[in-house]
């Protein structure tokens, strides 16, 4: 039986999602994007030992009835700000689909309850399914890391093993299915990994340029360890006052199996798949600074670190760490848009 998913957006982790599920046999994909001209018609992911995922896609299109028609599930690989408006852009045509994020700390769940409701079929990844690089938009892809196994929440879903074993299936990966959207829309990933390091880097930057586009994990520093570790501690009690499942969201200690900050910094360090990533840096003359325009502040501020501090401030959990970093980075994004 052919199993149709629509894919929301073209950004890195869209085109490899896209190659992978497309390369089952029994699996059509089509992508809803904003920029269906620089697509072909034919996706390939390569991954770092160089095995290459190649799919046909279906119909890529800009016109959401085109891109969901016929699918059973509608798959978004989208920035946080753009959740919300694109669920509102699909909403008429989601009838009998299952909608689901490939990630969600940056809102999915509070955004589908709000334009689609509590009686919607969703789904969503606790942490992306891969690391992704694009390298010919609309083309190629760099599958550049794996996750051993996927965690996923899910909303009205009937025969959720079955769903399970389906999700297991397109991303070739075991699932773990949790009990709450809580458990997947909170996480310690991004909202305070990639928060905690640009504070680190630049809290107290002075305007100088630095040599080189530093290494973001490569060159992970023993103070962003203990910022990270100390924001962590913060979030970990406000998990503790939720609905999460316990051991669903461990302490980032406990996911990177380390017992203090130097291990970490080592362990952050080392990571193979995260090694060539470089940091949110603009090139100007022979110098690199940092650029406050980029995802990683727009997304991960906003999107990501705010849920949290606005938890942490609801259910009345001192967090005077998490509170400095978001402020922070508020106040940058601020800057930059003048």
């Amino acid at each position: 039986m052919m199993t149709k998913v629509c894919i929301c957006g073209g950004g890195a982790l869209g085109h490899v999602c896209a190659a992978v599920l497309a390369s089952h046999d029994d699996v059509e994909v089509n992508v809803l994007t904003q920029r269906p001209e620089c697509w072909s018609d034919t996706i390939v992911a390569t991954d770092n030992d160089g095995k290459a995922y190649t799919g046909h896609l279906n119909v890529v299109s800009s016109d959401p009835s085109a891109a969901t028609d016929g699918c059973s599930m509608v798959f978004l690989c989208l920035p946080g700000y753009a959740i919300e408006t694109t669920l509102e852009k699909i909403r008429p045509y989601l009838s009998g689909k299952v909608v689901g994020s490939v990630v969600c700390s940056t809102g999915f769940f509070f955004a589908a309850h709000k334009v689609l409701g509590t009686d919607a079929a969703l789904f969503g990844f606790q942490r992306v399914p891969y690391i992704a690089r694009t390298t010919c938009y609309g083309v190629s892809a760099r599958l550049l890391g794996y996750k051993s196994k996927l965690f996923i929440a899910t909303e009205n879903i009937n025969d959720t093993d079955g769903f399970v074993s389906l999700v297991e299936k397109l991303w070739m990966t075991p699932v773990c299915l949790l009990n709450s959207y809580f458990d997947v829309s909170l996480t310690n990933s991004n909202p305070i990994l990639h928060t905690g390091r640009l504070y680190s880097m630049w809290h107290d930057w002075d305007g100088a340029a630095c040599d080189h586009n530093i290494l973001f994990y490569h060159e992970w520093t023993l103070e962003a360890s203990r910022l990270l570790l100390e924001m962590d501690a913060e979030f970990m009690k406000l998990v503790a006052v939720l609905p999460v499942t316990k051991g669903a969201i461990p302490s980032l200690l406990e996911y990177y199996e380390c017992h203090d900050a130097e291990s970490l910094t080592a362990k952050i360090r080392s990571i193979e798949a995260f090694k060539v990533i470089t940091s949110p840096m603009t090139q100007v003359g022979d110098g690199w600074i940092p650029d406050f325009g980029s995802r990683y502040f727009t997304e991960d501020f906003p999107y990501g670190l705010r849920f949290i501090v606005e938890l942490c401030h609801e259910h009345g959990v001192p967090a005077p760490t998490l509170n400095r970093v978001y402020e922070w980075g508020i106040s940058k994004i601020a800057e930059r848009n003048g």
